[in-house]
């Protein structure tokens, strides 16, 4: 492990810490300030990204009127004489005689003059081989426009697209959908001390993040590739400026871990200082999770990237993750500020003073309520491995049982939504 020294000298554009919902408000908008362009992409090739533009239908839904039950489309009054079948997909005749039939599949279009659609079920064949029964007083197909009006705007822009954004943009006759550019991040790793394989022992520990903060990277909605993954870097500064200028020419965000501390081996401030990054947030009064870092860079072209500092301690990284890149992210997508979900506490919480708490918690879905886990140190995963987020516990304050209070979600699958 190298042992050279950081610089004595504090980061002269450092601006104070900031409160958690301070510092989650100021970096959403500094993403949001810099969101990233849209771009064209097939249907099958949009989820995980965000609506550039509202999600608009083509033409009416249905486009045509189209029969909700299989069984006759009838004119006038019955019975009525067969005079032809119509599918799904064909174009029927219209019907042009009082009392006459056609057999109708269930979302075929209905012929014009047809007055009523007798189900299958509800019918006979007379001796003569006319159709007779009573059609039901409600029509029995849909109307155009029923679900929505050619034109008419289903979906925001900076919703999420799933599977269901998909399959209605697909009903509604788009082949492609304009979409903000996935994020693209990198990941170094500062601490050349530490293991990429095998036990720990002799001095040294496992490197926990390098594998895991990809992974929630990618939860988040960005494009890592294992070639944006770099470390351990070396702990001289030259190494640190380094690997951020060659990560910093990829991606749109660079989270580090570790180094965010003044320490004699700590050089992402001085490095930060030589690329000529400014703070967004430079520490931030939150308990576990101290400190960390939003620093951005802008060209002189105008292009936007952020450096995301997280604490080498496991546990604090990800509340870094979810305080600071979270909303960030959610800015450059054009998704709109997430909003909390609450809870019920089921046992207290301990306040941390003037700092907010999050606390890791496992929710049950179906009471509603929150439980606090165990193992829940700085430097654990044991705990996070167990729990659905973190119970927010504001500054001044504690929790107790029957409290309602916001919870921050771990990130999610694409598509999946939190409880």
């Amino acid at each position: 492990m190298s042992t050279e020294t950081a610089p004595a000298a504090e980061p002269v554009s450092a601006p104070p810490p900031a409160g958690w919902e301070e510092a989650r408000s100021r970096v959403y908008a500094v993403g949001l300030a810099a969101a990233l362009p849209a771009v064209s992409r097939p249907l099958a090739e949009t989820d995980g990204h965000t609506l550039a533009e509202p999600l608009a239908t083509r033409t009416d839904l249905p486009a045509f009127p189209t029969s909700s039950v299989d069984g006759w489309a009838v004119r006038g009054d019955g019975p009525w004489r067969p005079v032809g079948r119509v599918l799904a997909g064909g174009i029927p005749a219209p019907l042009a005689d009082d009392g006459t039939t056609v057999e109708i599949a269930t979302g075929a279009m209905v012929p014009e003059g047809a007055t009523a659609v007798l189900r299958v079920e509800e019918s006979r064949r007379t001796p003569e081989g006319l159709v007779d029964g009573t059609p039901r007083p409600a029509p029995e197909w849909r109307e155009p426009g029923e679900e929505a009006y050619a034109g008419e705007e289903l979906v925001p822009a900076g919703t999420p697209v799933d599977p269901a954004v998909i399959g209605l943009a697909a009903s509604c006759g788009h082949d492609r959908l304009l979409v903000r550019r996935q994020p693209r991040a990198a990941l170094l790793v500062f601490g050349d001390e530490l293991l990429t394989a095998g036990p720990p022992g002799a001095g040294r520990v496992r490197d926990a993040l390098g594998p895991a903060v990809p992974a929630w990277l990618r939860r988040y909605g960005c494009l890592v590739r294992p070639s944006d993954v770099v470390g351990p870097v070396a702990d001289t500064l030259p190494a640190h400026v380094a690997a951020l200028r060659a990560a910093l020419g990829t991606a749109d965000l660079v989270c580090t871990t570790g180094g965010t501390m003044h320490g004699p081996v700590d050089h992402l401030h001085p490095a930060l200082e030589a690329l000529g990054a400014d703070y967004v947030v430079n520490t931030v009064a939150v308990r576990p999770g101290f400190p960390m870092l939003l620093a951005r860079l802008a060209d002189a072209d105008g292009r936007v990237r952020f450096v995301a500092g997280l604490p080498g301690n496991p546990q604090s990284a990800i509340v870094a993750l979810v305080s600071l890149v979270a909303p960030l992210l959610a800015g450059l997508a054009g998704r709109p500020m997430p909003v909390l979900p609450h809870v019920t506490l089921a046992e207290p919480v301990r306040g941390r003073g003037a700092y907010t708490h999050l606390a890791l918690v496992r929710v049950d879905r179906a009471a509603g309520t929150a439980q606090p886990v165990r193992h829940v140190g700085s430097a654990m995963l044991r705990g996070l491995a167990g729990a659905d987020g973190f119970a927010v516990i504001r500054p001044g304050t504690s929790g107790e049982p029957g409290d309602r209070v916001p919870v921050v979600p771990l990130p999610l699958l694409p598509g999946e939504r939190a409880w």
